[in-house]
C-alpha cells in the first residue's frame, strides 16, 4: 500500500475546514489514525452524494464519504465530517476517561484515544459480535483502549469525562447521566424513529443541572435496545413543536416545568435557566 500520510493530512485539514474546526489535537488525529486499517480488505463500497461504488483505491476513502462495513445490516464507517465536529464538541482532553458506544470497527474509537493518549483510557461498546472482534484486532496499537463485545445500556458504567456514542437514541439513558463526572460531557445522537435527529452536547454540572445544546442535525443507525416507541413518539413531537437549538437545560429531581421541551425518564429538557431552590 502507497504512503498515505500527505493524503491523510490533506483529508484532516479538508474535513475540518469544512465544519470549521481549529482544534490542533482533532485534526492531527484525522491526519494520524489510517482509515484504510478499519475498513477490512478492499475493495470498499464508498458512498457519497447519491452514488455509491466500489473502490481499491485507498486514497478515495480519504474524503468525507461513508463507506460500508456490515452492507446487509446497513452500518458504516461513519461520515467523517460530522464524527470530527462532534468530537471537537465533545472536547477529549490527554488523561480522560472515555466510553464509546457503537464502536463500529474502532475508527473513532482510534481517534478518541489518539486525543487521550496513554495517560488516558477508552472504554470502546460494540454489540455487533463480528464488529466487536474486528475493532479488538484493530485497536491492538493503542493499549489504552479496551473493547467491550456488549451493550453500554445493560449494566451502570464507569464514572466517565466522556460518554460518545456512534448511534441513535430515542432518549437518553439516566445511566449514562449518572455516569458523567462533574464537568463531564454526553455527546450522542437523539433520533426518533424513521426520521432525522440532533447531535446533542450534554454537560453535568451538578448532581442534578446539565447544559444542554444541539449542534447539528445527523442521521444514524438506531443504538440497539436504545430505541423506545413511545419517546420516539414524544421526542418527534417536541421537534414539531419547536427548534431544539432553544434547549440549554436539562434538569433532574423535579418536576417538569409547563414548558420543558422535551421529559425523559426523571429528567426534563428546558430553554429557561433552572430557578434557585429548583431541582
Amino acid at each position: 500500500m502507497p504512503d498515505l500520510s500527505d493524503i491523510r493530512r490533506a483529508y484532516a485539514e479538508r474535513i475540518a475546514g469544512s465544519v470549521g474546526i481549529t482544534d490542533a489535537a482533532v485534526i492531527e488525529a484525522f491526519a494520524t489514525v489510517p482509515r484504510e486499517v478499519f475498513l477490512g480488505d478492499g475493495p470498499w463500497l464508498v458512498h457519497g452524494g447519491y452514488t455509491a461504488r466500489r473502490t481499491s483505491d485507498p486514497a478515495a476513502i480519504y474524503a468525507d464519504v461513508l463507506v460500508s462495513l456490515h452492507l446487509e445490516k446497513g452500518i458504516n464507517n461513519g461520515q467523517p465530517s460530522l464524527h470530527a465536529r462532534s468530537i471537537a464538541e465533545a472536547a477529549p482532553a490527554l488523561g480522560e476517561r472515555v466510553v464509546h458506544v457503537g464502536a463500529g470497527t474502532g475508527y473513532y474509537t482510534a481517534i478518541l484515544a489518539q486525543i487521550v493518549g496513554t495517560s488516558g483510557h477508552v472504554d470502546a461498546f460494540e454489540i455487533e459480535p463480528s464488529l466487536a472482534a474486528r475493532a479488538s484486532r484493530n485497536l491492538a496499537p493503542w493499549p489504552q483502549v479496551t473493547v467491550h463485545p456488549a451493550s453500554a445500556l445493560q449494566e451502570p458504567l464507569a464514572v466517565a469525562d466522556l460518554i460518545y456514542v456512534s448511534a441513535a437514541l430515542t432518549t437518553i439513558p439516566v445511566t449514562w447521566l449518572d455516569a458523567l463526572a462533574i464537568g463531564g460531557r454526553l455527546v450522542l445522537p437523539l433520533m426518533p424513529t424513521g426520521g432525522t435527529g440532533h447531535m446533542w452536547r450534554i454537560q453535568r454540572i451538578d448532581d442534578i443541572h446539565y447544559s444542554a445544546r444541539a449542534f447539528s442535525t445527523a442521521v444514524f443507525i438506531g443504538c440497539v435496545g436504545g430505541q423506545d416507541a413511545r419517546a420516539s413518539d414524544l421526542l418527534r413531537e417536541a421537534l414539531m413543536r419547536g427548534e431544539p437549538e432553544r434547549v440549554r437545560w436539562l434538569t433532574r429531581g423535579s418536576t417538569p416545568e409547563a414548558d420543558a421541551w422535551f421529559v425523559g425518564d426523571g429528567w426534563w429538557m428546558s430553554a429557561a435557566e433552572p430557578q434557585a431552590g429548583r431541582g
